[in-house]
């Protein structure tokens, strides 16, 4: 019985998560490569999507390492923003490729797909299989 239990739990756990995401088809807003993040002391690529009824903001980077040096009281180590700032970097690479574009800005209107978990942005993508 409590196996049972247990399983009925855990498909109904599965199906309310199920239920709260939400896909909507957009465009990249705007997109740029600089300053931004938390108090626009981090460096990476800020976008926006959206489609004129809704928008969300996202941004993937590290802290700038000319604007914040690491100190004893810091609760990240430099491999922790070398790490960060490769995984931007492969980022831009990745939607240059899928969007066939070879610059930042050119990713302008280019049309995305954006999974949202209830109102929090859980994931986006291009949407490859139109371009």
């Amino acid at each position: 019985m409590i196996r049972t239990t247990t399983m009925m739990i855990m498909v109904t756990l599965i199906t309310n998560q199920f239920k709260n995401m939400e896909k909507k088809l957009g465009k990249i807003e705007s997109v740029r490569f600089g300053h931004g993040g938390y108090q626009d002391a981090c460096i990476g690529l800020s976008v926006t999507l959206g489609n004129g009824s809704w928008g969300v903001g996202d941004f993937k980077g590290a802290w700038d390492p000319e604007m914040i040096k690491r100190s004893d009281s810091t609760q990240w180590t430099e491999e922790d923003r070398s790490k960060g700032i490769d995984e931007t970097i492969r980022l831009v690479s990745k939607l240059l490729k899928d969007a066939k574009v070879d610059s930042v800005d050119k990713l302008k209107n280019i049309p995305v797909e954006v999974t949202f978990e209830g109102m929090m942005l859980k994931e986006w993508r291009i949407l490859t299989e139109v371009l």
